[in-house]
């Protein structure tokens, strides 16, 4: 089985409880990283020696993975009736791991962007964080840090009003952007109209916001303490550089996405996270993907969700937030946690199919555009975006 180095002592933890069950059976852990595995993995084959039988792969990677038959098939439901904490397997990122029909990787943890505040900006700045900060209502551009050009942060924004980037429809796609101002929902429209009035707002205020290459320093800068910043949002492993800025996390906040609005609607990231899958070269061996099952079973065991999460910062998708509450993980790591947890539960599944690649430069080079074209109103703006994600889909054909 493939493992991080940090992960070595909790994954032979786990062999190890397995093989109280299975004494006849033995469990090799390769000390690799998976991405340096994956990578392996896609540039030869699943019959390659140095490719484990059992490993870690990011959701982003399934489509292409299974596309190149390297993933064997899983009997996900008997996995997750064994580790247990799954009210609906299917709702969650199990359904996500679908592809033709057969579960082809196991959810190991999930992941979503939470909001991060700096409460004594926020205390300095008169920003009442006792309820959610509306995107609209900012006259600072600095009270709410969101780099809305990447497509990363983004659909935090576009998923508020249900926008779909690129969404499959029959044997094909449709996307909203492409549509015609006119044609667009009034909540859609109401999304865009604010998305377009941030970047007027930081346009006007000569922030570095809106700029690829110094919009993350501009955003760093301002959100340490003793400057204007107060909210932004971020992935948990993020949580050590707020740290760093909130003067060693005594004036860090931490709340669900949905602690910015926009238009009146909660910002709504995407579930996304890893999964756990085999190699189908086992798949003809029923004893070894038994134990491979097994052994995924016992890894995601809410059990010891503590102790996975101190050995590898990942969060069990069928553990609570009650569970972790409960737990001895410091007060910053319980809080992170539990606003992964709600921030997941509210959020859409995160698009695998691999046509959504194209969606990442369409959504950013179309809004950057307005830093050169400067629309004098929200349908100008509209126009960039409505040609480039027309093109976008003249390529998909």
């Amino acid at each position: 089985m493939q493992a991080e180095t940090g992960w070595l002592e909790y994954y032979q933890a786990a062999a190890d409880r397995v093989l109280e069950a299975n004494p006849d059976s033995t469990i090799e852990l390769m000390e690799v990283g998976s991405f340096d595995h994956i990578d392996t993995l896609d540039q030869t084959d699943a019959t390659n020696p140095d490719v484990a039988d059992l490993f870690a792969i990011p959701a982003d990677r399934l489509t292409n993975m299974a596309g190149k038959d390297l993933l064997g098939a899983l009997d996900s439901h008997a996995i997750a009736a064994a580790a247990g904490g799954w009210d609906d397997f299917d709702a969650g990122l199990g359904g996500l791991f679908v592809v033709d029909g057969e579960y082809l990787a196991f959810p190991f943890n999930i992941e979503t962007l939470v909001v991060f505040a700096n409460e004594a900006n926020a205390e300095a700045e008169g920003i009442d964080l006792t309820a959610p900060v509306e995107m609209n209502d900012i006259e600072n551009p600095a009270h709410i840090l969101l780099p809305a050009f990447d497509a990363w942060f983004g659909v935090a924004l576009t998923n508020s009003a249900e926008i779909d980037l690129l969404a499959p429809e029959g044997d094909g796609f449709v996307a909203d952007l492409s549509k015609d101002w006119a044609d667009l929902e009034p909540e859609k429209q109401a999304a865009i109209e604010a998305l377009y009035d941030y970047w007027k707002l930081n346009a006007d205020n000569n922030t570095t916001l809106f700029d690829a290459d110094a919009g993350r320093g501009y955003i760093d800068d301002q959100f340490t303490s003793g400057n204007a910043g107060v909210l932004r949002i971020g992935g948990p492993w993020e949580t050590g550089g707020m740290r760093e800025r909130t003067n060693d996390g005594a004036d860090l906040g931490i709340y669900n996405i949905g602690q910015i609005t926009v238009a009146g609607q909660p910002l709504r990231h995407w579930q996304g996270g890893w999964g756990l899958a085999i190699n189908p070269r086992i798949e003809e061996d029923p004893d070894q993907v038994a134990l491979a099952e097994a052994m995924i079973a016992e890894i995601v065991n809410p059990e010891y969700a503590e102790d996975l999460f101190r050995a590898t910062g990942k969060i069990l998708e069928n553990a609570t937030a009650e569970d972790y509450l409960a737990s001895d993980l410091d007060e910053v790591d319980k809080t992170v946690i539990a606003a992964v947890i709600e921030s997941f539960e509210v959020s859409p599944g995160r698009p695998l199919f691999q046509e959504f690649g194209q969606v990442w430069d369409t959504w950013m080079n179309s809004v950057l555009s307005w830093n050169n074209v400067k629309p004098a109103n929200v349908e100008a703006a509209y126009a960039e975006l409505q040609a480039a994600f027309s093109a976008m889909m003249d390529n998909i054909g």
